[in-house]
């Protein structure tokens, strides 16, 4: 393998990631069904709102992204599932929501046809469309299953529902979420010349920081949420006011349209609520550890605040103050965890390019303080068919 991505050939893994999105997403469906029927039995229509809020708002993102990407690319389709409709069809089924499926269908077929063949992707099309599928999942999993899983966790919170399989359910749907991180973490990989030698291990250490960070994030706010539910919304909309200032001033540019880059900040918001995520290029250490003080903070507050009201105003359940307290800690002390899985991942398992080989990828060396991510962005490998919008993030994520 010559380590460009125009050569790139699915792996086992990379297959198995792939085929196991679509059925997955199935899956997810099924479940917001049987939620949404669940609340309206038990009459619980405040929690039945909510949730289909979650999952319009949620569907109306997706769909709005994957249909904005059709159009820079010129409504290019790449997959025979994709050329079937044409281009008014195709508006319809964005209107009615399901575009996205043919983006899961078309992913699918390329992959299958790769895997099988044995053969290289002449023209890099698994990876293009799958790298937009796994960007189309992380935007779903923030906007729909991380708000989703937290109403879950707040509902149980509030009836003391914390036996053993409840526990297990909740880390489950968390371990989903990581494991969405996960897939676009290996997308992102395909853009490096070293793809090949990326380890699976590589992977897990990155799933099991996420999976922690996500987790204390998500259990922080079920706590808050579970003992001042009014607030929460307060606490999402100022907190969310921040973050989409931050990413504003970063100077997005992955979206190509004015009203597209817009967007693209709001999400990235919406994102910051839950997890970080790479969206500036340059070095984002100082933004990253300023990222997770705030954060780290806002837990500590919420779980504070939880233990408050639990010695004030306990819950028609008993539970002794002290573990309440220990509880709160334990919290506080997987996001800490999980800082320090990340710093591991990134001394031993994240790729770094070689400055030499950026100096010999004929780029001249200037004195601007963005230098090293042009030169990043730059070694980066294209393929036949590259794309832009992902290579953004790829340098973004490197760098």
């Amino acid at each position: 393998m010559s380590g460009t991505q125009a050569e790139f050939k699915y792996s086992c893994w990379d297959f198995l990631f792939t085929c196991l999105g679509l059925p997955l997403f199935l899956v997810d469906i099924v479940l917001d069904i049987l939620a949404a029927v669940s609340f309206y039995q038990e009459q619980a229509y405040v929690c039945l709102g909510i949730l289909l809020l979650f999952l319009v708002g949620s569907s109306l993102l997706t769909q709005a992204y994957s249909w904005l990407w059709y159009s820079y690319d010129d409504f290019n389709m790449r997959t025979k599932v994709e050329e079937w409709p044409s281009l008014r069809q195709l508006k319809l089924l964005h209107f009615f929501q399901l575009g996205i499926y043919f983006r899961h269908a078309g992913v699918l077929e390329k992959s299958i046809e790769s895997f099988y063949t044995k053969l290289p992707d002449p023209e890099g099309v698994v990876v293009f469309l799958n790298q937009d599928l796994s960007m189309l999942r992380v935007i779903e999993t923030f906007s729909e299953s991380a708000p989703q899983l937290t109403l879950m966790l707040t509902i149980f919170l509030q009836k003391g529902q914390l036996d053993p399989v409840t526990v297990l359910k909740a880390v489950a749907s968390a371990a989903a979420i990581a494991f969405t991180v996960t897939t676009y973490h290996r997308s992102l990989r395909s853009f490096l010349p070293d793809k090949e030698k990326q380890k699976i291990t590589s992977s897990v250490a990155y799933f099991i920081w996420n999976l922690l960070l996500i987790s204390s994030r998500l259990t922080a706010l079920a706590l808050f949420a579970s003992v001042l539910p009014c607030f929460i919304f307060t606490h999402f909309i100022c907190s969310w006011l921040i973050l989409f200032f931050f990413a504003w001033r970063s100077k997005t540019d992955f979206m190509e349209s004015p009203g597209g880059k817009w967007l693209y900040r709001t999400t990235v918001g919406l994102i910051w609520y839950f997890d970080w995520f790479n969206v500036a290029e340059g070095n984002t250490r100082n933004k990253t550890m300023l990222y997770h003080g705030y954060i780290l903070t806002d837990i500590s507050i919420l779980c504070g605040v939880w233990c408050w009201k639990m010695s004030t105003d306990p819950p028609e359940f008993v539970i002794q103050p002290l573990d309440a307290l220990f509880t709160a800690v334990c919290v506080v002390a997987v996001y800490i965890l999980g800082l320090l899985f990340k710093v591991i991942y990134y001394k031993c398992f994240h790729p770094n390019v070689d400055r030499d080989k950026l100096k010999g990828a004929g780029t001249e060396e200037q004195p601007e303080d963005g230098v090293t991510y042009r030169m990043l962005a730059m070694t980066l490998t294209p393929p036949a068919q590259c794309n832009k919008r992902m290579r953004k993030l790829a340098a973004n994520f490197y760098s």
